[in-house]
């Protein structure tokens, strides 16, 4: 995993991003292609789906740019 971080967190930063596009062009009347299907869903489950989305691509981020094993475990 440690050679790849800086991949993971370019996919996490992608997704978040794409999650926080998606919501902000869409409260102006468009429609990103990406998660347009999103949109044809009923009116709660779109917009949660961008919401997990933007939550699974800042999980990912922190996961991959933090270092767990520098971090002390409890015994």
């Amino acid at each position: 995993m440690k050679k790849n971080r800086g991949f993971v967190a370019i996919i996490g930063f992608l997704l978040a991003g794409t999650g926080f596009l998606s919501i902000i062009v869409g409260l102006v009347g468009l429609k990103l292609a990406v998660v347009a299907w999103a949109d044809y869903l009923p009116s709660p489950f779109g917009f949660l789906i961008k919401i997990i989305l933007i939550l699974a691509g800042l999980v990912i981020m922190y996961l991959a740019l933090t270092d767990s094993s520098k971090e002390d475990m409890p015994v």
